[in-house]
């Protein structure tokens, strides 16, 4: 009977490991499982990155040509005022020139007659 018993435990016990050794052949499964779906999700999202950074990346060099093509346009509009203006001083200039030529002729011509006058 003992014997029958010791057989009867040891068989339970060679079960319960078998069983075990089932468990343990499922858990590694699953594990390999999770680790790979893991792995896939990771490089999912690795290259979801990756296309964002790049279009961000566009879109920034984007910016930078307008920005350099505005102020290029501003810069040229500055210069187009600036040779305006200078004309138009010229103008003023040359304006108050003749005027002043003029004014001096006026003032020669008053005194030569004051001269004559005088004589």
């Amino acid at each position: 009977m003992r014997k029958i018993a010791l057989v009867a435990a040891a068989s339970a016990a060679a079960l319960s490991l078998a069983a075990c050794s089932e468990t343990a052949e499922g858990v590694t499964d699953a594990a390999e499982g999770v680790a790979a779906d893991a792995e896939a999700n990771a490089d999912a999202m690795a290259d979801k990155a990756g296309d964002a950074m790049e279009g961000a990346g566009d879109a920034m060099e984007g910016a930078g040509d307008a920005m350099a093509d505005k102020a290029g346009d501003a810069m040229e509009g500055a210069g187009d005022a600036m040779e305006g203006a200078g004309d138009a001083m010229a103008d003023k200039a040359d304006g108050a020139m003749d005027a002043m030529g003029d004014a001096a002729e006026g003032a020669a011509a008053k005194a030569e007659a004051a001269v004559e006058d005088a004589m």
